[in-house]
């Protein structure tokens, strides 16, 4: 997408939803374009300055997408001119390194051009406040206000604004490369960044920390804002990492890593004796968890989601840990509580390092996971053991996780009516009860119904950031000793099946 101004101002506006913008590329306020980030930014400034924060540093970042560099430019004019001291990362880089210089440089706000893992048509524009934390309501509502006061985009006065140089990525990597606790790095590693930034830092990160023996899916390394081959460019979507698990098995990888296009997101492939496969959102979370707390300080806290597995909540109670549930997204992880040295969500996103950075951070997930896998292989062990291990302290804590894309938000509304309006009583035999969470009050009120029983619960909600209903499944199923452990599985894929076939009833 080229710069220039778009005059139609018909449609409805795009509206804040995590943590700022997203939407489709395009003409008119209901699309990603300069005219909407221009009018986006003068709101931002107009609400910094109502805060008393005129003057203070903003900095400015952006993924590799179509229009990112166009849209970051116009931020940066719109802040510079608003006489805001404007810090403009030099290039397309992860949004963990913007997050991490938000919060080094104790700006104001930051703002990263990205819609994460979205299609190729999409653009969004990602607000930080708080140290270096998404913004949160009731500020999402103010901006939009503030918006909305903004007369038409070429009203709005823009200035230079120069991009900084590497010392901020500088300072990032070296942190990163600081979090391993072991000192093996006897692991071949294979990755791919899936066509976005993440690769180059990835590389920097793992090779400052000591691993070297790393191997890249050539064709998906440099930034293509089109994702020429994948469907969708999320690691969770089927067929999004076939290259990299073709490229682990041919060069005798121990680990394989995906990251998402703007690297705040990390996968994990791992080998078994029926080949490579992809470990769940909620098999990596556990695994970190649990590295994390080797080695943290007093008093830890643990976070995940109300969407996430069960599994967290039990190993931090086993270790002596606090633990906190929150809603779906890192702008409530992070705020979890005191004491917070790990927390994730389902959907491959993991806060390893929140003193540093106050988001999910893939980068700095990639390294530690590789520090705990090559650990790990110098005893003779694997992650696939380790979880085999939590199976039998805790159960088999099975999950997956069915969606259904729609045309529009209203669809969402009437299979969320539907669902309310007829709620089953039982769930792959266990008898559940329901609870909405609409008629909750306090932090974990929000459109969500969870179904649950004594070995068995499915949470059902609408996504946050794309048109779809997504439903969340965990059964549960005790493990006597090790030796029952395939039949405990077995059991539970049973189980999980059933909970599969009701939710895509839905």
């Amino acid at each position: 997408m080229t710069d220039q101004t778009v005059t139609d101002e018909s449609g409805t506006p795009l509206t804040f939803g995590t943590a700022g913008l997203r939407g489709p590329l395009g003409p008119g306020p209901g699309a990603m374009n300069v005219d909407t980030v221009v009018r986006t930014t003068a709101g931002l400034a107009s609400w910094l300055q109502a805060r008393c924060l005129g003057g203070s540093t903003v900095v400015v970042g952006r993924a590799a997408r179509h229009g990112s560099r166009e849209f970051a430019a116009a931020t940066a004019e719109v802040l510079a001119a608003a006489g805001f001291d404007v810090v403009v990362l030099p290039r397309p880089l992860p949004t963990p390194v913007l997050a991490f210089a938000v919060r080094r440089l104790r700006a104001a706000a930051g703002v990263q051009i990205t819609a994460s893992h979205n299609p190729a048509t999409d653009n969004g524009y990602k607000v930080y406040t708080d140290g270096g934390a998404q913004l949160i309501a009731p500020a999402d509502r103010e901006i939009e206000h503030a918006i909305a006061a903004v007369g038409p985009a070429l009203a709005v006065r823009r200035a230079p604004a120069t991009p900084t140089d590497d010392a901020l990525l500088t300072e990032y990597l070296a942190r990163v490369a600081a979090l391993p606790h072991g000192s093996n790095r006897d692991l071949r590693i294979a990755l791919t960044p899936l066509h976005g930034v993440g690769g180059d830092t990835a590389i920097a990160a793992l090779t400052a920390a000591g691993f070297t023996d790393l191997h890249t899916v050539t064709s998906q390394f440099d930034p293509d804002p089109d994702f020429p081959t994948v469907r969708f460019p999320n690691p969770e979507e089927d067929g999004a990492t076939d290259a990299l698990l073709e490229l682990a098995e041919s060069v005798g990888a121990d680990l394989a890593i995906a990251l998402d296009p703007d690297a705040d997101r990390c996968a994990v492939g791992v080998p078994g004796p029926d080949g490579w496969r992809m470990l769940r959102g909620d098999e990596t979370g556990v695994l970190l968890g649990d590295h994390v707390l080797a080695t943290a300080g007093p008093d830890p806290l643990l976070a995940t989601t109300i969407v996430s597995s069960q599994l967290l909540a039990k190993v931090a109670a086993a270790r002596g840990a606090r633990f906190a549930e929150t809603l779906t997204g890192f702008k409530w992880l992070v705020r979890a509580g005191a004491g917070l040295v790990y927390a994730y969500e389902e959907a491959l996103g993991h806060c390893v390092d929140p003193e540093a950075v106050r988001d999910k951070d893939g980068i700095s997930a990639a390294v530690l996971m590789a520090d705990l896998a090559a650990g790990l292989r110098a005893r003779g062990r694997s992650l696939p053991d380790v979880l085999d291990d939590y199976a039998v302290e805790f159960g088999v804590h099975a999950g997956d996780q069915v969606s259904r894309r729609v045309g529009h938000q209203g669809e969402l509304a009437d299979l969320m009516a539907r669902l309310r309006a007829d709620l089953p009583r039982s769930l792959a035999g266990d008898v559940v009860t329901a609870e909405d969470l609409l008629a909750r009050r306090g932090a974990l009120r929000t459109d969500a119904v969870v179904l649950r029983g004594e070995r068995t619960r499915m949470v059902v909600r609408p996504s946050g950031t794309e048109p779809k209903l997504k439903c969340y499944l965990e059964v549960v199923v005790d493990v006597d000793d090790r030796a029952g452990l395939d039949r405990a599985r077995a059991e539970a894929a049973r189980r999980l099946s059933e909970l599969r076939d009701y939710a895509r009833e839905l």
